[in-house]
């Protein structure tokens, strides 16, 4: 979404996808360069290849129709899927004595919402690279249509995220939407009714991120700048020992992250409270000792830090009173997880700022005009507490002190640097790279979804939420 948005805007359109052969050769010649300069992906390790080879090698001769739902926890993940598919398969075909048709691709799935953001020539690059776009917060009947024809009828094998959008943790697999498996199923559907015989396959794909060398120091100057910029002076000499990390650099890092992240949880709290008339402060009396004494204090107990437990109760409320002031304004009740909220509120914004019941904006009034214009710019400002609750879905509270990799380090600070970001008024888009990662990409065993039309037939809610179950646990359990 643009920072700023003053004016009405025409109806979302549509983008259908359209392959251009040329187009992808194009992307494919310049996506190692691109891989290796801009994104600072050094490697791409794959497990279990062979079995996305023997898929495709099925799928060409019309034995099955599959599709590919990778892990999502950053936005190069469709990188790491367009080189799995076009370099690393067609080397390990080739290796095995298969012959796959070319070019080896997928119509990969992605939210409308992403040219909105990232530019309209990113639209029309995925329409010619097959993409279909879905609207996520409504029942986007074209998007699903598209999406489910390309399933039963398209050149290539499909693929999406089911988680809906990244969650920044490499090792935390979001709960995924059931969009996933009712597209499997309607699949089995649509190819009964026109009698045919493929099998319908759901094939998890798992992706996770390693830094090649450990960028300590470069954290260490992200952590300076975010302290700075929250008015933070330098943390203080502190003797107390934590026990669970490698040295006292690591635990001074953590000591800091997490005075950063209480200072701001504080200072969200004040916001919401004074301006919003929220109440998303936990009572004293539910804090620990040294919480309720001083939360921007350095000086915490071992117990307080380790815990956390109530700096993540804390997070709750506050992305829920968050909500609470963007659903008051479009008048959505708070129904539903965090994610179903997010969705709902998105698209309440964008009904309000690209006009569909305004489809000619050149010929309304200048008072009409103006008037359209003041609500599009309310609808964007309110989107921004959506957007905040957007980047901190998936935290824990815990997920760096439980485990004190340099990865579980980095990943909580960009989220930290995007709050800081978007409260400064600029876009999170693109971070900031703190050093050059490796990929480890894993292909599951395949779903067989047509094993379960009988399943699907006799209750359809459950069929889908026990396939949506069973690729959830398939997704965390690639995580290593």
């Amino acid at each position: 979404m643009p920072i700023s948005i003053t004016e009405a805007q025409p109806p979302l359109k549509f983008i259908p996808p359209a392959f251009d052969p040329v187009v992808y050769r194009f992307t494919k010649l310049v996506l190692p360069a691109w891989l290796r300069w801009r994104v600072q992906l050094v490697e791409i390790q794959v497990s279990n290849p062979e079995t996305l080879v023997n898929l495709y090698r099925q799928f060409q001769t019309g034995n099955i129709r599959f599709m590919m739902a990778f892990r999502h926890p950053s936005t190069n993940d469709p990188y790491c899927m367009f080189h799995l598919l076009s370099q690393c398969l067609p080397k390990v075909a080739k290796q095995q004595g298969v012959e796959l048709a070319k070019p080896i691709h997928a119509h990969f799935i992605y939210d409308r919402g992403i040219p909105l953001w990232a530019g309209k020539p990113v639209g029309w690059l995925y329409s010619r690279l097959g993409c279909t776009p879905i609207r996520r917060g409504k029942v986007d009947l074209q998007g699903l249509r598209s999406a489910r024809q390309l399933f039963v009828e398209g050149r290539f094998p499909m693929a999406a995220a089911p988680e809906g959008a990244t969650n920044g943790h490499s090792e935390v697999v979001s709960p995924i939407e059931s969009g996933i498996a009712q597209f499997g199923f309607w699949c089995v559907e649509d190819l009964r009714k026109a009698k045919r015989s493929e099998q319908v396959m759901i094939v998890p794909i798992g992706i996770q991120y390693h830094y090649a060398t450990p960028p300590w120091q470069e954290l260490d100057t992200l952590l300076s700048e975010l302290e700075a910029d929250a008015g933070l002076l330098l943390y203080p000499e502190d003797d107390s020992e934590l026990g669970s990390f490698a040295d006292q650099s690591q635990e001074l890092l953590y000591k800091r992250l997490i005075r950063l992240s209480e200072h701001l949880l504080l200072q969200m709290e004040k916001f919401y409270t004074k301006f919003y008339h929220q109440n998303p402060q936990v009572p004293l009396a539910e804090r620990s000792t040294s919480e309720a004494t001083d939360l921007a204090s350095p000086e915490m107990t071992q117990s307080s830090i380790a815990a956390n437990q109530p700096l993540a109760e804390r997070l709750h409320t506050l992305l829920n009173a968050a909500l609470v002031v963007a659903e008051q304004h479009f008048g959505l009740p708070p129904k539903g997880s965090l994610t179903d909220r997010c969705r709902r509120l998105e698209q309440a914004g964008w009904d309000w700022i690209y006009r569909e019941d305004l489809k000619h904006l050149e010929g309304l009034s200048l008072v009409e005009r103006g008037l359209a214009d003041r609500i599009a710019e309310e609808a964007n400002l309110r989107l921004w507490h959506m957007r905040l609750v957007e980047t901190f879905v998936s935290v824990t509270g815990h997920y760096v002190f439980e485990k004190p990799t340099v990865e579980r380090f980095a990943e909580t600070t960009l989220l930290l640097w995007d709050m800081v970001t978007r409260i400064k008024g600029k876009t999170p888009f693109p971070r900031p790279c703190l050093g050059a990662q490796r990929v480890q990409m894993t292909v599951g065993e395949p779903i067989a979804v047509s094993e379960r039309w009988a399943d699907y037939k006799a209750n359809r809610r459950q069929a889908v939420a026990v396939l949506t179950h069973d690729l959830q646990l398939a997704l965390e359990n690639m995580i290593f």
